[in-house]
């Protein structure tokens, strides 16, 4: 079992591809279904973020899995297959094992080095677990990488220098008002975006602060959280009438504050203070034409892509790339070695079989040795098994690293009639020859 990363992100992909295969939580669980119903995945974990989505699946066929996963992401868009392709990535086997440990760290990241993503992929782990579309293949992979990502956050200093994409949309906000203190704010929705969001400002030293949630009860518990107001969606026009700065990311499917609301709420001020509207959902929650109105700024994904200036050191960088590596290699010459390990086991099961019955012979034949005798041709004749071993074991495991691994252990075990299976579910530490 391999495997298998098909995906786009903001590195490979236009926001308005982003935001079409945008997923909310139950888009994400309809997608893993969907991928473990096609004939060649076994495992699946769908990662949905603002500016990523991906399936990871341990398949048993690279080709025919590759058009599946693609297939699935088509589905999502009204863009054909040629149209999309150039925007999705693959990657497969140790290809996939380092892009999900580099997407952990934040060295995918927009903004290098953030730390929110490392909470993304611990809850698509989590996700796939409830749901059990996970096996031991994935399940050993992301929790390695979260164990990647918060090595990389202890050993460097890549999360001081990459700060998180809010952090970001709120230095540019406050570089078109001039400052954020006093400011008055308006969240629009109550997740975990939203809740960075309300935080990140509340720390800013902002005025007052209004939670906006189609479920007023979410919209009251952020609200506490930061000694703010909370408010129904329906309140939005009245609301934006009032803000400085609004920062939405609701994960609705389709625009939440429209040109037409903006413009209305516009006319009722006369004091020529700008508004600022940060979009951080996927798809956008903002219209676009509300960029185009008078006195109206508008902060997306998109202008963030490209205004973006990492602040990410390169000798952290370079310490987190190499850390990458390392567990990679670590990652996979311990699945490798676990894949051989049935065959190997059952190798030193029947040479030790054979050893004991030969020995059982010998002893009917020669009943008037001593014990001290017996134990030395009994030690005698198990070091000439021992070394007999010693290099096909060694050679196996070394073999087991390259491509074709899984034919070496096939040749073993057909050489010397083993069965592994027979093995594969009593193995334990120390087993392994």
């Amino acid at each position: 079992m391999t495997v298998l990363v098909v995906g786009a992100s903001h590195r490979s992909a236009p926001v308005e591809v982003l935001e079409q295969l945008a997923l909310d939580p139950e888009a994400a669980a309809k997608l893993r279904t969907a991928a473990l119903e096609t004939e060649h995945v076994v495992e699946a974990v769908a990662l949905a973020t603002c500016n990523r989505v991906e399936i990871y699946a341990a398949v048993d066929r690279f080709h025919g899995s590759v058009d599946d996963l693609t297939a699935l992401l088509v589905e999502r868009t009204d863009l054909s297959a040629e149209e999309l392709t150039p925007s999705l990535y693959v990657h497969y086997d140790e290809a996939a094992v380092a892009h999900l440990f580099a997407v952990a760290t934040g060295l995918d990241s927009m903004v290098v080095g953030e730390s929110q993503i490392l909470g993304q992929v611990r809850a698509a782990l989590r996700s796939s677990q409830d749901a059990e579309s996970i096996g031991p293949s994935l399940n050993a992979l992301f929790q390695q990488g979260l164990r990647v990502g918060k090595r990389a956050h202890a050993e460097t200093g890549i999360d001081r220098a990459g700060q998180s994409l809010v952090s970001v949309a709120l230095a540019e906000a406050a570089q078109l008002l001039g400052a954020l203190p006093g400011i008055s704010v308006c969240i629009v929705g109550a997740g975990s975006m939203a809740a960075l969001s309300a935080t990140s400002v509340r720390r800013a030293d902002v005025g007052d602060i209004v939670v906006l949630s189609r479920t007023l009860g979410n919209a009251q518990r952020l609200a506490a959280a930061v000694n703010g107001r909370a408010a129904r969606l329906d309140a939005l026009p009245a609301e934006l009438a009032a803000a400085d700065l609004v920062i939405s990311c609701t994960g609705a499917t389709g625009a939440v504050i429209t040109a037409d609301m903006v413009a209305q709420a516009r006319s009722g001020r006369t004091d020529g203070a700008l508004l600022v509207l940060v979009d951080l959902a996927l798809p956008r929650d903002v219209e676009p034409a509300a960029a185009g109105l008078p006195e109206v700024a508008v902060v997306g994904l998109e202008g963030l892509a490209a205004s973006v200036h990492n602040g990410a050191a390169l000798e952290d960088v370079a310490a987190v790339r190499r850390i990458v590596a390392e567990e990679v290699a670590a990652f996979v010459a311990a699945r490798d070695a676990a894949r051989v390990a049935p065959t190997l086991v059952a190798l030193r099961t029947m040479a030790t079989g054979v050893v004991g019955a030969e020995l059982e012979r010998l002893w009917s034949r020669l009943d008037s040795l001593s014990p001290y005798e017996r134990d030395e041709v009994e030690r005698a004749v198990r070091r000439v098994a021992d070394k007999l071993l010693h290099e096909p074991s060694v050679r196996i495991k070394e073999l087991g690293g390259r491509s074709l691994e899984s034919s070496y252990a096939d040749a073993l075990a057909e050489l010397f009639a083993l069965d592994p299976a027979a093995v594969d579910a009593v193995i334990k530490p120390g087993d392994l020859p």
